[in-house]
């Protein structure tokens, strides 16, 4: 359920009782999901038969915490949701796992070092080759590089890295989607520096990974103009678009649909989708929080599993 103080809890109470899934567990606290349904007005017998039967209580979060205040208590309850999670997974009680959203900074304050719940699941699976995605019904986005800033994301840009991506890429994709994949590649810089003009990255980085990866027999071109390519991949012309940075692929995700796309981690032995957002501590706990992310984080959760049992 995410970070306890975030709206994890709102938006995971919203999911069930506005869709009908069932084959669910809540990995969270039990006292926080019912004090959030009573401020939801969510009646007690809707949470007796849409939640409480799919609740795995795990009574870690102190009385005195409070909706909108990151603290090392919250920090330590929703990483401990997430080793439980592997755990259960390792028991085969698990086929997927859906996060909602947890603080970086509430980790940090309960002696945890990951930037996010990519790196800690990575951890948690030894899983040495993984990246974080964005998919949004056609449009599939999958990042050079996730948290770090805007000058060492550049530096990062690198052919060898860059071919190491496309290369996890179509594996991944084609693994999920139980096909082969077509991909494409953003550009670094403005018109993907039409030819030079404005930059060198292109030329002497990405284009050589493009070329080397097409002569391994992936289908993949570019690199596109950035301000473009993702409407193309979202009309369906492309099966998954490699974006160089962070905001690169998160502002053209959000913008085209927010609330409908879900973060997919590709590499880990398990599947993992997540919400399109952070835990929002400005609106926690003040019942206007849109569960629509989460629900579509649920659906493609199903939708994966399902495809991998028939496989």
């Amino acid at each position: 359920m995410g970070d306890p103080a975030g709206i994890g809890p709102e938006i995971t109470i919203k999911a069930l009782v506005e869709n009908d899934f069932d084959n669910l567990r809540i990995i969270g606290d039990r006292s926080v999901l019912e004090k959030t349904a009573r401020n939801l007005k969510v009646s007690p017998g809707d949470f007796e038969s849409a939640i409480s039967p799919f609740v795995l209580d795990q009574k870690n979060v102190p009385p005195d915490v409070v909706a909108g205040h990151e603290s090392a208590a919250t920090g330590w309850a929703s990483a401990e949701y997430i080793e439980n999670a592997v755990e259960l997974w390792r028991e085969n009680k698990l086929d997927a796992i859906v996060t909602a959203p947890i603080s970086k900074n509430a980790l940090a304050m309960a002696g945890y070092k990951y930037p996010g719940h990519t790196e800690f699941l990575a951890d948690l699976t030894s899983t040495k080759e993984f990246a974080m995605s964005f998919f949004a019904d056609k449009l599939r986005v999958v990042l050079l590089s996730t948290h770090v800033s805007l000058r060492n994301a550049i530096d990062l840009v690198k052919k060898e890295s860059l071919a190491e991506l496309i290369t996890f890429s179509s594996k991944e994709l084609s693994r999920l989607l139980l096909r082969p994949v077509k991909l494409a590649v953003a550009g670094l810089n403005p018109h993907a520096s039409e030819n030079g003009m404005f930059g060198e990255e292109e030329e002497r980085e990405i284009i050589p990974a493009i070329s080397e990866c097409r002569d391994r027999g992936i289908d993949v071109s570019g690199p596109f103009s950035p301000d473009t390519i993702f409407l193309r991949g979202h009309r369906g012309e492309f099966d998954g678009v490699i974006a160089c940075y962070h905001d690169q692929a998160t502002i053209a995700v959000k913008s085209l649909s927010f609330g409908e796309s879900v973060n997919v981690t590709l590499g880990l032995p398990l599947i993992r989708t997540s919400v399109d957002h952070g835990t929002a501590f400005d609106i926690a706990g003040k019942g206007v929080a849109d569960a629509s992310s989460m629900a579509a984080a649920i659906r493609l959760a199903i939708e994966l599993s399902n495809q991998q049992d028939l496989a």
